[in-house]
């Protein structure tokens, strides 16, 4: 059998730390389905924000080079999809560059939630509104112009609610459209007159802070589909999974789905955090993010199934794959018996790590039970050997920095590679994105 095609894109910052950990984690995962997958690298390293800021000398030059980072990952994804790709992994890059692409390939951002017994489809417009469109200088001033349009409205409604009813059976009860849709003279309330009939299911138009309101006071319906112009979505983007209880945005990641035609629902996977240039270099940018995407990708698109009941597997002791650069001794971390793994395949297998679900939850083999805040936001694991001076710390979930010259613990925070003596701990800790501090 052809092995399927995946294609990777890297951004600068910590993207080419983080790279090689994709290309080793699925890489691993489909050995152990007994099947492979074939990486597609594009050539070019796209910017960040901040490497864009260290090279550009105006704005014309950053104009520039935005446009040719833009032209380059649009045809990079058109020509993959040609070539029948379903899979893009994509490291974090300026946004907008990205944003560019995201309006020329109609892109949408899905992030299925559960709040208590109601479930939940978030889908964020990313191909209009003020994220897309482009900039015209003058002395003092930018105008960035803009667009909406009926076609591409329509052609979101009805992806989300095929996708809502491949992921729910009985269908979506309603869905919510969340716009400033006052600013627009009204073309949103006529595009969606008579949609309901079209799609099957009731279709509703509100202004976002009407849609905060009633969440926050009725909580949502079961099965909601959440339809979100990208000024309010790429807020709640963060906020709707931390309150329905999902990961923090720095372990999470996410998928990006093309509606443009020739592209076939091409799938692009990503971080939620971003391109962290605080951290290039240092060896300690977390990596969880980018395992779950190649886990995700190697379930989806390369015929490795992960547990066909849906159940979670039972506590078990896990540590990082012996490949990963940089490890020297193995050091394991249990789960207690309130924190399930978060990844489900055989022991050992890349990407498993606990969430931690009470601040007892996490303990080190053979240590002093470490410390945790909260459902899933672990912050410590100790070494297995309690003599060790060196233990890393994950600081929000995000990087990690230890002290000491003895042994390394790889835990819940698994950098991908160690220094000896390994780095101090960032002094701000702040740029987790190429916004900066912003998920793209």
């Amino acid at each position: 059998m052809t092995a399927p095609l995946i294609a990777l894109a890297v951004g600068r910052g910590t993207g080419p730390e983080l790279a090689p950990v994709f290309e080793r984690t699925l890489e691993r995962i489909t050995a152990l389905h007994g099947t492979r997958a074939e990486v597609v690298r594009s050539p070019r390293l796209y910017h960040s924000y901040v490497s864009l800021r260290e090279q550009a000398r105006d704005t014309g030059q950053f104009e520039r080079l935005t446009g040719e980072d833009a032209a380059h990952y649009e045809q990079f994804c058109r020509d993959q999809a040609a070539r029948g790709v379903r899979a893009v992994f994509r490291t974090a890059i300026n946004a907008q560059s990205l944003y560019l692409v995201r309006q020329r390939l109609a892109a949408v951002k899905v992030e299925p939630l559960t709040a208590g017994p109601a479930r939940l489809l978030l889908v964020r417009d990313q191909a209009q509104g003020f994220y897309t469109g482009e900039n015209r200088h003058t002395p003092g001033t930018v105008v960035r112009t803009m667009e909406f349009s009926r076609a591409v409205t329509v052609r979101i409604l009805e992806y989300a609610v095929r996708r809502a009813r491949a992921l729910w059976p009985q269908g979506p009860s309603r869905v919510l459209m969340a716009y400033k849709y006052h600013l627009l003279d009204g073309a949103l309330d006529e595009w969606t007159e008579g949609l309901a009939d079209q799609l099957g299911v009731a279709v509703e138009l509100f202004q976002p802070d009407t849609v905060n309101r009633n969440l926050i006071t009725h909580g949502p319906e079961d099965r909601t589909v959440l339809v979100a112009g990208n000024e309010w979505a790429d807020i709640m983007h963060v906020v709707l999974p931390d309150r329905y209880g999902a990961q923090r945005q720095e372990d999470r990641c996410t998928e990006n789905v093309h509606l443009d035609p020739e592209l076939d629902e091409l799938t692009e996977y990503q971080t939620v955090h971003g391109s962290a240039d605080d951290l290039a270099g240092r060896g300690v940018v977390n990596p969880v993010a980018t395992l779950r995407a190649a886990a995700r990708i190697a379930e989806r698109h390369v015929h490795c199934p992960g547990d066909p009941s849906g159940r979670r597997a039972p506590p078990r002791t896990v540590s990082a794959p012996s490949s990963w650069p940089g490890r020297r001794a193995s050091t394991s971390c249990s789960c207690a018996s309130s924190a399930t793994p978060s990844t489900r395949g055989p022991p050992g297998a890349a990407g498993t790590h606990c969430s931690a679900s009470s601040p007892s939850a996490w303990r080190a083999a053979g240590a002093p039970s470490s410390t945790a805040s909260g459902p899933g936001r672990v912050k410590r694991c100790s070494p297995s050997a309690p003599s060790s001076t060196r233990s890393w710390t994950s600081a929000s979930n995000r990087t990690c920095a230890g002290a000491g010259s003895t042994t390394s613990s790889w835990s819940a925070c698994s950098p991908t590679s160690v220094s000896t003596p390994p780095p101090a701990p960032p002094s701000s800790g702040t740029t987790a994105s190429d916004d900066p501090g912003r998920p793209g």
